[in-house]
């Protein structure tokens, strides 16, 4: 799946604001599994792990999805978490606006903000059967 040219800009221009203002802060990897279901109103539930500093935190993941949801899916996301000083910066209900198709495999990218400034950039496989145009919170969370 190919993003348009419009959102590629826009989501590089976020991605360079919110990192102008985090010059003292780190990255890390993050690694997520998510299970998402629904029929009009849906649901996702996963886990997934942060390394940062060398050291390897377990996370959960979970959230509502509003819109029109049809379908099952499973994805694989990896990638980075920018402008966080500590691990439980991953913290937070992370918001997004979605759309897409997939019926079997397909690819996901996606770029999210959370109220403490942390920007995660993941991209990934989803399998399933899905159709969704929704908005939707992730919340994300260091496992106790």
């Amino acid at each position: 799946m190919r993003l348009p040219s419009a959102v590629r800009a826009t989501l590089a221009a976020l991605v360079l604001l919110a990192g102008s203002s985090a010059a003292r802060a780190d990255e890390g990897l993050v690694t997520l599994v998510i299970f998402k279901a629904g029929w009009f109103v849906g649901g996702s539930a996963g886990q997934g792990v942060l390394t940062f500093h060398d050291q390897t935190y377990a996370l959960t993941a979970g959230g509502l999805d509003g819109g029109l949801v049809f379908g099952g899916s499973q994805t694989t996301l990896q990638g980075t978490i920018r402008n966080i000083r500590q691990a439980s910066d991953i913290n937070g209900v992370y918001a997004a606006a979605g759309a897409g198709v997939t019926f079997g495999a397909g690819v996901r990218g996606i770029v999210l903000t959370n109220p403490n400034g942390a920007v995660l950039e993941l991209s990934g496989k989803q399998l399933g059967v899905m159709a969704n145009v929704d908005l939707s919170g992730l919340a994300i969370s260091l496992k106790q």
